[in-house]
């Protein structure tokens, strides 16, 4: 796999999509942490009770609405490797200094396994982290001014209140609650039946985001984008523009 110097920059990532947005080209972006490569290697690189026996799983099954699945969950991780295969950019962890609180043999070791079990070979990667860093960059609030905006999650009610106000200022055309993966199918539908009244879709959906985030490019041809933890941070005032934590601030990556 790539070494961490290869890696595409916040920047570079930035860029792609502000293309995207201004050429009014499809894209996505998905990432890959500790939580998807658990999803991954269920009854593949892991036996089912190996992989329920991660704490990750066990708060997940604890908890419906904590990480949005219960494991096992095959479909979930087949609808995954697609997800992960067709979209443009792919957020994975790194080697080394990973800012991923969790064990490193969660990390891009797990990554690296469960990549090559599917033969997963992204077209282009950057660090998992890239969304907690947008959150912090002028540059990406203002690529989104004058879209129209839409945002799925738990915390899309919070959010949307939150990104109409300054400094963001944001068009926000629709809201979609959404806790859990049984809610993905009728999430998909009204993505689909929504595609003319959304230009990008800002997705904080726990694992289930990497396949809403590239659906979105598919089937509606617009801009989809996995955006992590960023809303809930920023609603909890640990990200944006005008809030920082240690785990959401500019410094986070090159």
């Amino acid at each position: 796999m790539i070494p961490d110097d290869q890696l595409l920059t916040v920047d570079q990532v930035l860029e792609k999509l502000i293309n995207s947005i201004e050429e009014r080209n499809p894209f996505s972006l998905v990432r890959v942490g500790d939580g998807e490569n658990i999803v991954l290697a269920q009854d593949s690189v892991m036996t089912i009770n190996s992989v329920l026996n991660e704490r990750w799983a066990q708060r997940a099954n604890q908890d419906r609405r904590l990480k949005g699945v219960t494991l096992p969950n095959l479909t979930l991780r087949d609808q995954m490797v697609d997800a992960i295969k067709a979209a443009d950019i792919v957020g994975i962890p790194f080697y080394n200094n990973d800012p991923i609180l969790t064990e490193d043999r969660l990390k891009r070791e797990l990554t690296d396994q469960v990549f090559n079990h599917f033969q997963i070979d992204p077209q282009s990667v950057c660090h998992t982290f890239v969304n907690r860093v947008f959150a912090q960059k002028k540059t990406f609030w203002k690529a989104l001014r004058n879209k129209k905006i839409m945002i799925i999650g738990q915390w899309s009610e919070q959010a949307a209140h939150l990104l109409k106000e300054k400094p963001y200022k944001l068009n926000i055309c629709m809201k979609i609650p959404f806790s859990h993966y049984d809610e993905m199918a009728q999430t998909l539908e009204t993505i689909k039946l929504n595609k003319e009244n959304f230009d990008i879709a800002l997705i904080s959906c726990g694992v289930n985001s990497v396949i809403l985030a590239q659906k979105v490019a598919e089937v509606t041809g617009k801009i989809g984008i996995d955006f992590g933890k960023s809303l809930m941070f920023m609603v909890k005032e640990k990200a944006g523009l005008t809030h920082s934590s240690k785990r959401a601030n500019i410094d986070l990556l090159p």
